[in-house]
């Protein structure tokens, strides 16, 4: 099994779950025993300072919280790019990783860009590489500028529209093709 870490899972068209459908994901992680990542487009109505002011440290605190997943949504979950990748707590790729759950000063002081999120995505063993066989996911790798966005609303058919024309149907089509 090759792990998918640093890559994007692209919601397809079969993939009707509300809390994915459209849903772009950053895997951190991915092994044997599963795998865990970030919904990287899906942004909440409160920012940084009102809900985690001390992150406003690291983070644009008027930046909006995203909605990570919907694993332990009460917890706070940080994707930074790091000057220093060693000071990652999980690296996905390049700089970019996960902000380990202890973080002293000079892991902080590593910290060039983060974004906060507010729960996860996670797999069992298994469970992603049976979504990839039902063509669930579209697979990309992943680049900082995904990770940053500036409109995370337009990140899935930004994706889409960078891995060519055999994508343009999924990215035009409908949210709700029976409404076509």
């Amino acid at each position: 099994m090759e792990s998918l870490g640093g890559h994007l899972l692209i919601a397809g068209p079969s993939l009707w779950d509300p809390n994915f459908r459209r849903t772009v994901v950053l895997v951190g992680h991915h092994d044997d025993e599963g795998a865990v990542g970030v919904v990287l487009n899906r942004v909440l109505d409160v920012t940084v300072g009102e809900a985690v002011p001390v992150l406003g440290l690291i983070a644009d605190p008027a930046e909006p919280i995203h909605r990570g997943g919907p694993v332990q949504e009460a917890s706070v979950v940080v994707v930074a790019e790091f000057a220093d990748p060693a000071d990652a707590g999980v690296l996905a790729f390049g700089s970019i990783g996960f902000l380990p759950d202890e973080s002293g000063e000079g892991v902080i002081s590593s910290v060039l860009r983060a974004r906060v999120f507010a729960g996860y995505t996670g797999w069992g063993a298994g469970q992603l590489e049976q979504e990839l066989a039902e063509n669930s996911w579209v697979v990309e790798p992943a680049r900082a500028e995904d990770v940053f966005h500036p409109e995370p609303a337009r990140l899935w058919g930004d994706v889409l529209r960078r891995k060519g024309r055999g994508y343009d149907l999924l990215r035009l089509m409908p949210t709700d093709p029976s409404l076509n």
